[in-house]
């Protein structure tokens, strides 16, 4: 195995009283592309920061090759300079791959930095990372705010570039997509498993299970330690000492256990009356905003208990389908019947009905008292805050203190406390952990009312959707049966000509006076057309192969094999690289030539 490129050794490092790493070892080498998972409020970002060199430890080192560069992209990075290429740039990158790293982004290098969305940040962020050709990208919740088109691109890059690369993601499809080994930050140390991020579970509920029996293997020696001390330890205090240390050490490791085991999550979605069968009906429904065409002529019919994943690019008006649905907003043509008695829950992307001054406190209970009505039955506000993983401390803290995946969570448990026979969320997967993910999943997959869900999650939608409404950005709307990857296999081509996030083709930025035009030598069109043809089959080749290592049995059944195709993966992902670099030297040269 090689040298590693980054790495902390026995790492500790304590945030007030608590302490958050304990003994972590981490290693990077080149080329590996590794998740990091762990519980929100485990540490993720702070392990990141800290590999970037932007946390120095209490104790322990960290270790970087002199001269490798690392960079990390955060969950909330800040755009700075006038346009996105002056950003792309600042880290040193050069002009022509800042551009290019945009425009694969599908964002206009001219475009101002002000007033940009949610997802337009993410993907300055990581073009510009990609643009500064890092030996090692560090990438925190990457998804996030970023549509399906985006983060296939995101994948494409990764299987392409050079670089080591460590994810914290809570998006698994991306994660078994890019992923060859995982790191589990867990009880303030790090495990390590050689396999994809599809191998996971497996591994994670293994090692709990094992944990489950080493606890209960204590407690019956705890019971029995207990017994002898109460039977006779004064008589023998002398000869005994040793065996009394070891007593008081089993208290220590069963309460240090007990403080930290994982709060459980209990979500309960209190099921409102009966609406009627009948949900919502749209018949032709078209709605505009000036020239820009949002629906035309949509006819869809939701019914009591479907699931309805709405998907599309950034900006193609899925909050706006929503909204008509609901009959929230009036359409230009066409028809919207709601059925009867609907109960509705609404958590938006936005986070928006989130007062930063309020406490948890003040949200749960609308400002008065100490109980919430819970299901119909009435419950203290930090009794039922527990079942959502909030600490007491937490109840006075204003809003503005939480973590993005704690809003989530608070908003979960204000929606959840309500009576609903229809449930909408918008990006509910947006900032929470694997584990309250999974928990959701599972409530939601037993409601037994109506769920319209708008996410970019492509493993959630799978899991739960009846259907898949998909908008293309342009007027055209789609309605199949079955999650993501049934949409796309029975609408083969309907996101064509879409450039990733939505955005409209733009061209590099040029400067400088014009020329005469003069083409390109033979020799070097057709060598520009031969990396071209490379540049597009390379990465169904590199998806194949890290397929086939994806397999968990591979190893044992065929290690030779194994290292075969690894090495194949590894040539072929070189060749990219070195196809895409001379590639760009050819297009420069071919646009300086021309301009």
């Amino acid at each position: 195995m090689a040298a590693p490129i980054l790495a902390l050794k026995d790492v500790r490092l304590a945030d007030g009283a608590t302490m958050l790493f304990d003994g972590v070892d981490l290693a990077i080498e080149p080329g590996i592309r590794a998740s990091l998972v762990g519980r929100n409020g485990a540490g993720k970002s702070t392990l990141l920061r800290m590999l970037a060199g932007q946390i120095q430890p209490d104790a322990g080192d960290r270790f970087a090759n002199p001269g490798a560069k690392v960079v990390f992209v955060p969950q909330e990075p800040l755009i700075t300079g006038d346009t996105l290429l002056d950003y792309a740039t600042a880290g040193g990158a050069l002009t022509y791959e800042a551009e290019a790293e945009l425009m694969a982004f599908g964002l206009d290098p001219a475009k101002s930095t002000q007033g940009l969305s949610g997802g337009e940040i993410r993907r300055a962020a990581l073009a510009r990372g990609f643009a500064e050709h890092p030996d090692v990208l560090l990438l925190d919740e990457p998804t996030n705010h970023m549509d399906i088109f985006a983060i296939q691109t995101l994948e494409t890059n990764l299987a392409s570039a050079r670089c080591a690369a460590l994810i914290v993601s809570h998006d698994r499809a991306f994660l078994e997509r890019v992923t060859r080994r995982c790191f589990w930050l867990e009880s303030r140390k790090v495990r390590r498993l050689d396999k994809g991020f599809s191998a996971f579970d497996e591994w994670s509920e293994q090692i709990l299970a094992t944990e489950a029996d080493e606890f209960r293997r204590l407690n019956k020696a705890l019971d029995r330690e207990q017994h002898w001390l109460e039977r006779g330890v004064t008589g023998r205090r002398a000869r005994n000492e040793g065996r009394r240390r070891r007593l008081i050490a089993m208290r220590e490791q069963k309460s240090t256990i007990l403080r930290e085991s994982r709060g459980q999550l209990s979500m309960g979605l209190a099921a409102g009356d009966t609406s009627g069968k009948r949900v919502a009906e749209a018949t032709g429904l078209t709605k505009s905003f000036g020239e820009r065409v949002i629906v035309s002529g949509f006819s869809t019919r939701i019914q009591r208990g479907d699931r309805v994943a709405i998907v599309g690019p950034n900006g193609a008006g899925k909050t706006t389908l929503v909204k008509l649905l609901l009959g929230d907003l009036k359409a230009d043509a066409g028809q919207i019947k709601l059925g009867t008695g609907l109960q509705i829950a609404y958590i938006d992307q936005a986070r928006g009905d989130l007062k930063e001054g309020d406490t948890l406190w003040d949200v749960l209970t609308d400002g008065g008292g100490d109980q919430i009505l819970v299901r119909g039955v009435p419950r203290h506000v930090a009794g039922y805050a527990k079942e959502f993983l909030f600490q007491d401390k937490q109840l006075r803290q204003p809003v503005s203190s939480l973590s993005g995946g704690e809003r989530n969570r608070l908003l979960l448990a204000r929606a959840l406390a309500r009576p609903a026979n229809l449930l909408v969320l918008d990006e509910p997967t947006n900032d929470l952990d694997m584990e309250t993910l999974d928990l959701l999943e599972d409530l939601l997959a037993d409601f037994d009312g109506t769920l319209i869900l708008v996410s970019h999650d492509r493993d959630f939608i799978d899991r739960l959707a009846t259907s898949t409404i998909a908008l293309d950005g342009r007027g055209r709307v789609v309605e199949t049966p079955g999650g993501w990857k049934d949409f796309v296999e029975q609408n083969p081509g309907f996101f064509e000509d879409r450039n990733p996030g939505g955005a409209k083709a733009v061209q590099p930025v040029k400067s400088g006076p014009k020329k005469a035009a003069v083409k390109l030598s033979y020799k070097d069109q057709r060598r520009l057309e031969e990396l071209d043809a490379l540049i597009h089959s390379l990465p169904g080749e590199i998806t194949r192969l890290e397929a086939r290592l994806a397999d968990p049995g591979l190893y044992a059944r065929d290690p030779a094999g194994f290292d075969r195709i690894m090495k194949a993966s590894e040539k072929a992902r070189a060749d990219l690289a070195t196809a895409e670099e001379a590639w760009l030297a050819l297009e420069e040269k071919r646009e300086a030539l021309a301009s």
